[in-house]
């Protein structure tokens, strides 16, 4: 059963609703397909299911909402091991881990092309999207498909108060520290400095940016031997960093996962650091000025900052008993359509997500969407700058979501004063090589 994996594992999970067989034309073959949107977003992946249907009449694919991310996992699993996976299933980025040691339980990308004659060109993305779904050889394991980075963002009215200038963010952290200090002694917000996602953000992003190693092995794509490296010196140096700013009131820890979204939509902050698909947001409910600003950087470490990583979800191919080369047929010619330039645009441009191929963002630069939306192309700049390095494609470990949270837990135990900047980071490299080990011996059996 070596490396058959995780998804062939006994089965100790409760009983799921397996996929239902849709009430199509019995002369087209039909697919099914997985996802974890929602609202508008569900809405758009209904239309570009609609889409494909439409543009020819060999097959027919059914987009099935399965919960959040975490939930379409297990369920994924589950119907896995029972022997009814869909043929298409969305897995968010943390997923990855799981998903390439699920051996003959997926089919991937590169293999499917092989056998259908897909043609996928894995130049024509984006390179920090594709380095993060692809093996160590450029092979691309899974389809990319909604993707977003990190960004910085700003209330242009508090800089405007603080007497900052609006149009030029800070792009280094020591420009940050200081427009943080000048609004806090204008009192030009509540809160001077905030962030969403802090491992996400100021622990993983940071570490890319900086070409500096999360963990061994190239961050894990080299083997499941990897051990997490995220306790050197320029990691540390950014923990104390915040943890002075804590201190001083210029930076206030607003929880973990996407818990300062609303600061900085409110206009509560000043600044902060999150997802750049919060644009929608601000866009739909912010009432004050806002801006958007590449994620700074230490010059001490790194003179030209390199790209940021992506975060959001891919498509990976499912086998099942009995399944039908004309079924792989379809998945492939359904991911085809999806990674056409014109529409990867459309997706792009209608949820907020950045286009994961060069191809749709040249086309949203064609059509005038960036001078509409100004902005709104940063995320697409920063994840296509320098060159793709082995600190910078992403990570590739499992169990990647347990980790997140202790580090969450040793930088929240570091905030309250519980422990240094260096004892945080220990710890948490201490916890989470325990968690590792865990994953390949499991990986392994």
């Amino acid at each position: 059963m070596r490396r058959r994996s995780l998804l062939a594992a006994p089965l100790a999970l409760a009983p799921i609703a397996l996929p239902r067989r849709p009430a199509w034309a019995a002369d087209k073959t039909k697919i099914v397909w997985w996802h974890a949107m929602t609202a508008a977003l569900a809405d758009e992946v209904n239309r570009m299911a609609a889409a494909f249907n439409a543009s020819q009449g060999e097959f027919e694919i059914e987009a099935v909402y399965k919960g959040g991310y975490p939930d379409t996992l297990t369920a994924t699993i589950a119907a896995s091991r029972a022997g009814q996976a869909p043929h298409l299933v969305q897995v968010f980025d943390v997923g990855t881990g799981t998903m390439l040691v699920a051996g003959k339980a997926v089919k991937q990308v590169w293999e499917l092309a092989k056998e259908t004659g897909l043609t996928i060109d894995p130049k024509g993305y984006i390179p920090a999207v594709r380095g993060y779904y692809s093996l160590s050889d450029g092979r691309m394991a899974s389809m990319p498909f909604n993707s977003s980075t990190a960004t910085m963002w700003y209330n242009k009215d508090a800089f405007r108060k603080a007497g900052l200038d609006p149009d030029h963010p800070p792009t280094t952290w020591q420009e940050v520290r200081k427009a943080a200090d000048a609004i806090k002694a204008k009192d030009a917000a509540q809160v001077p400095m905030t962030t969403s996602w802090p491992t996400w953000v100021q622990v993983e992003q940071y570490s890319a940016l900086h070409n500096l190693p999360f963990a061994s092995k190239q961050n894990g794509f080299e083997g499941l031997d990897a051990q997490l490296e995220f306790n050197a010196k320029g990691q540390v140096k950014h923990v104390q960093r915040l943890l002075e700013m804590a201190k001083d009131g210029t930076f206030k820890y607003s929880g973990r996962d996407n818990a300062g979204d609303p600061l900085i939509i409110s206009g509560e902050a000043a600044l902060s650091f999150g997802s750049s698909s919060v644009r929608g947001n601000l866009v739909k409910s912010a009432k004050h000025d806002w801006g958007v600003g590449y994620l700074p950087y230490d010059p001490d470490i790194i003179k030209t900052p390199e790209n940021s990583i992506i975060g959001g979800a891919s498509l990976w191919v499912m086998t099942a008993p009995n399944r039908t080369a004309a079924e792989y047929k379809a998945v492939a010619a359904f991911l085809q359509f999806i990674g056409k330039p014109e529409n990867d645009a459309i997706w792009a441009k209608n949820t907020g997500y950045v286009p994961v191929t060069l191809g749709g963002y040249e086309a949203l630069k064609q059509q005038g969407y960036y001078k509409t939306a100004p902005g709104a192309d940063l995320p697409v700049e920063q994840l296509a700058r320098g060159q793709l390095t082995p600190n910078t494609r992403g990570l590739r470990l499992g169990r990647l979501p347990e980790i997140r949270n202790i580090i969450q837990e040793e930088l929240e135990k570091a905030l309250q004063g519980g422990q240094t900047a260096q004892q945080a980071m220990d710890n948490a490299v201490e916890r989470g090589n325990k968690v590792l080990r865990d994953f390949a011996k499991a990986a392994k059996s």
